[in-house]
């Protein structure tokens, strides 16, 4: 099993029956395929789909059946279509559940940085703005660490604001970290085989360590 499979499954795990969930485009659309048979929730695109359904094979792929990302996918039974105007009306509104975007930096306020790096181009912020402020809870799936192998969780992030004091829970390939608004990062699960000690030297902010710490399991 990869880090992005890892990572997925384990986030599918925080999915609730009857839970309106909307998954950002990239490694988050990959929790689909990893909902528990007894969980059944309603997935929401915000181009104007509720129902989505997993990713379309080859002989399903329907030019008119693709989610936010450009990807086809498959529909559920009773799905519904809308425009882009109602989809955010439900986004806005307080009726999504749970949304999981991927993320740049996010840092021990909740706050997330999430769709740019100076100097680089960028397609813009999209509807992440309003997922983040909208959705009841904020579920952040990333790496623990950049590419230069630099930590993406910090005291303070470094790069442009999404949006401040918005993320609920951090899933890595290391850890599952929840945001405890004035307190700090609660380190609430690690993944087997890791110390305590690995995961803080990953981590640009100082961790908080329950008496119950619990092993990942996927």
């Amino acid at each position: 099993m990869n880090n992005r499979e890892f990572i997925v499954r384990r986030i599918a795990q925080e999915f609730k029956d009857g839970d309106v969930v909307n998954l950002g485009i990239g490694l988050p659309t990959m929790a689909v395929d990893y909902i528990p048979d007894n969980v059944h929730i309603m997935l929401q695109a915000e181009n104007g789909i509720l129902g989505v359904g997993p990713k379309a094979t080859k002989e399903q792929e329907n030019i008119d059946c693709i989610d936010s990302g450009g990807s086809y996918v498959t529909t559920m039974t009773g799905a519904c279509f809308f425009d882009s105007a109602l989809s955010f009306s439900i986004i806005r509104g307080g009726h999504v559940d749970i949304t999981v975007l991927g993320a740049l930096e996010v840092d021990e306020n909740g706050n997330l940085a999430s769709w740019m790096i100076p100097g680089k181009k960028v397609p813009g912020m999209g509807g992440a703005m309003d997922l983040v402020v909208g959705a009841k809870r904020v579920i952040v799936a990333m790496d623990h660490v950049n590419k230069n192998g630099e930590p993406k969780i910090l005291e303070n992030c470094k790069l442009p604001l999404t949006a401040v004091n918005v993320v609920k829970t951090i899933v890595t390939e290391m850890a599952v970290i929840d945001v405890i608004p004035g307190t700090g990062l609660m380190l609430k699960e690690i993944a087997p085989g890791l110390s305590v000690e690995d995961v803080q030297k990953a981590t640009g902010a100082k961790l908080l360590i329950p008496s119950n710490l619990k092993a990942i399991s996927v």
